[in-house]
């Protein structure tokens, strides 16, 4: 049943005008049953004072490249009703066209674009106009025999409209039904959705919900779940199961989806994708289309169905199933859009947004972790969608050509241009060990503000979900997580990336950076002491970089490695022999890694910095007092002797190994391998050479 989420008191405490269609919009948006990520619009009909102290009629309606659910008021655009009503007299008009003119309508021309679908609330005599693809209204849309059926709900209460890609036509098209039907309380358009009206906030709102309600009624007095996609096929795989053969085969996945440009991952094996691709029917109905044409710039014309028998739990078949899958899928878009292109058209990448795998669920990608969730929020709803058309009749979509029409429309693609440049490292997974530390929170900043996804890596798990969580709050969700390591055991180290790549599908950049450090005269080191140092900075350093080379050859894509080293990496410390040696051998290390990696396109880089006390957890351990004890001063002394002794006179901070970390990561290193910084200060006893 479609929630009413319609409070009074709070409807009430609204202040009139813009303010209530920001509320009854957001609470249209919040159910996605009700409406799309990012599709619908809303309208109202206001009086305005203009500039010269004039009453003008001003419909508020939502801007183009906005959602319903979360928009603002600054999400709206207001336009002239003088100027707009003479359109309707029209016989035709272009996309073109109409964005033009409307633009010229606008009340303030800081105002965002507005919607397509405009027209469609401008032409419609009513204050209050919602838009809506709800899943229920849509499964009569796309049932062959939808407009039958809609007799049988509404009797004459609606108009049924042909499809038409959204613009003037179905606009004009929508406001004539209206006109020549007196008794008219919805549109529903074909393979589309629903269009509702009131004379107040609350009485669209609750028009809406009350014709949806109507269509969900009959539909739900029709399923029978046991013959649901012609009942089941397959049984679904356990959670341990999933995720076992998930992490064996998301690098190959991300890998052949990245060819083009990269990829994040995400996995949904919720009920309803389970028992939708463990159906009989799931190969054929997954590829009739499109369950809206909303869905399309984010899920493509229709997923990639693997045809795998989830009994056989092998994970060497359904890694071949999907390196065929995939590889088959490119080649039949590429073929799609050399069938339906038009003159200036630029092909999108060709791999897939939707993965449906029998027994395990969903595999969704996107630029980002969010928009990989988009892509499998919109093939819920198309689930949604088929359940409903299937239990009425049959399901229908777009035709091929109308689809690639959507998919490649100019509107659409214009509102990829006003998007932001993508950053640095958009796209991109980084792992971070010592994440929770001064200069991995330095690291993690930078490369998150540069666009990454951060795994924050740490002994101290409650100091990395702290960390993870503030990130989180400032750049978006699950942007970064947090998992706890202890570098040298092998089953953590394992672990941890078993966990990214569940998270993300993979890994692009490692950041080699837990540390330690003792001191002690070389004939008072113990071997305790010894095996500390070299177990983490030597071993440990090792059982990452080695887990992620393997993860980043199954990608095929490359990826970069930095490891934090030490001025003592070069350089024979007092006192220092077991923590100078450990350095020595992690930065050797990772030059050996360089040497292998290449022909994968990994590279391995070190930084080698000095001295840096800010937030470190090791320079607030007693290794303070004890390199104060080996140079002879008190340990508040540090800071100020460490930067007497630079050729620079500086102090070294978390921020300024961050950048030289980054810099290593980053496109500007790309021919870039097997080399060393050192970022302290100009200390001449450690000069390379």
């Amino acid at each position: 049943m479609v929630a009413n989420l319609w409070e009074t008191d709070k409807a009430s405490a609204v202040k009139s005008g813009l303010d209530e269609l920001v509320y009854r919009s957001n609470l249209l948006g919040t159910d996605r049953a009700v409406a799309n990520w990012g599709g619908g619009n809303t309208s109202m009909k206001t009086i305005e004072i203009d500039f010269r102290g004039r009453e003008v009629e001003v419909m508020w309606v939502k801007g183009s490249g906005s959602d319903l659910a979360t928009m603002k008021a600054k999400n709206f655009t207001g336009l002239r009703m003088e100027d707009i009503r003479p359109l309707y007299e029209r016989d035709e008009m272009s996309d073109e066209e109409m964005v033009a003119y409307l633009a010229n309508c606008m009340i303030d021309s800081k105002h965002p674009r507005a919607s397509i679908e405009t027209l469609l609330h401008a032409f419609l005599p009513f204050k209050h106009v919602d838009h809506t693809h709800p899943d229920a209204i849509i499964s009569l849309c796309c049932a062959h025999n939808g407009k039958e059926l809609a007799k049988e709900i509404y009797g004459d209460r609606f108009v049924w409209v042909p499809y038409v890609r959204p613009g003037f036509t179905l606009s004009k098209m929508i406001a004539t039904g209206v006109k020549n039907n007196p008794q008219a309380e919805l549109v529903l358009m074909e393979k589309h959705g629903l269009v509702t009206w009131g004379e107040t906030s609350e009485e669209s709102y609750r028009k809406t919900l009350a014709i949806i309600q109507e269509a969900e009624d009959f539909i739900e007095a029709r399923v029978n779940e046991g013959d649901l996609y012609g009942g089941t096929k397959y049984e679904s795989l356990n959670e341990s199961e999933r995720n076992d053969l998930l992490a064996q085969v998301l690098p190959l996945v991300r890998g052949a989806v990245s060819a083009e440009k990269k990829m994040i991952l995400t996995v949904d094996s919720a009920d309803d994708v389970l028992k939708f691709v463990n159906s009989k029917d799931a190969a054929v109905l997954s590829q009739v289309g499109a369950a809206c044409p909303d869905h399309l710039v984010h899920t493509k014309m229709k997923p990639l169905y693997i045809d795998w028998n989830p009994n056989s739990r092998n994970a060497d078949e359904l890694a071949a199933a999907l390196t065929a899958g995939i590889a088959a899928y490119k080649e039949e878009y590429k073929a799609y859009f050399e069938r339906n292109k038009n003159e200036g058209d630029v092909m999108f990448e060709s791999a897939p947004r939707v993965i449906l795998i029998p027994g395990i669920g969903m595999i969704n990608t996107g630029k980002s972790w969010a928009m990989a969730q988009v892509s499998g929020a919109l093939y819920h709803r198309a689930i949604s969608v088929m359940r409903g058309a299937t239990a009425l009749g049959t399901f229908v979509s777009l035709s091929e050509n109308e689809s690639y029409n959507v998919e490649y429309w100019p509107l659409e693609l214009y509102k990829l241009t006003l998007a932001p440049a993508e950053a640095e490292f958009s796209r991109k997974v980084a792992f971070i060990t010592g994440g929770a530390g001064g200069i991995g929170s330095a690291t993690a900043r930078q490369l998150l503000k540069d666009g990454a996804h951060v795994v924050l890596a740490d002994l101290n798990l409650e100091g990395a979900q702290k960390l993870s969580a503030e990130l989180n709050e400032q750049h978006g969700d699950h942007r970064a997580f947090a998992v706890k390591i202890d570098v040298t055991k092998e089953e953590e180290v394992e672990a941890a990336f078993r966990e990214t790549i569940l998270a993300y599908g993979g890994v692009d950049i490692i950041v080699n950076n837990a540390g330690l450090a003792t001191s002690s005269p070389f004939d008072e080191t113990s071997l305790k002491e010894w095996n500390l140092n070299m177990n983490v900075l030597s071993t440990g350093y090792f059982l990452v970089a080695r887990e992620a080379f393997k993860i980043m050859k199954k990608q095929k894509v490359g990826g970069s490695m930095v490891f934090v080293g030490s001025k003592n990496s070069v350089y024979a410390g007092k006192n220092a022999s077991a923590y100078s040696t450990a350095k020595a051998a992690e930065i050797h290390l990772a030059r050996c890694i360089a040497a292998e990696g290449g022909e994968y396109g990994i590279r391995v880089n070190s930084v080698l910095p000095d001295a840096v006390l800010q937030g470190s957890a090791i320079w607030n351990s007693g290794w303070r007092n004890e390199r104060a004890a080996a140079y002879g001063i008190e340990p508040d002394q540090l800071e100020e002797y460490y930067r007497k002794r630079t050729t620079l006179l500086v102090n070294i901070f978390p921020k300024d190994i961050a950048e030289a970390i980054v810099y290593f990561a980053s496109s500007k290193a790309d021919k870039t391998t097997g080399c060393m910084i050192t970022v302290d200060g100009g200390v001449p006893a450690a000069f390379t050479r």
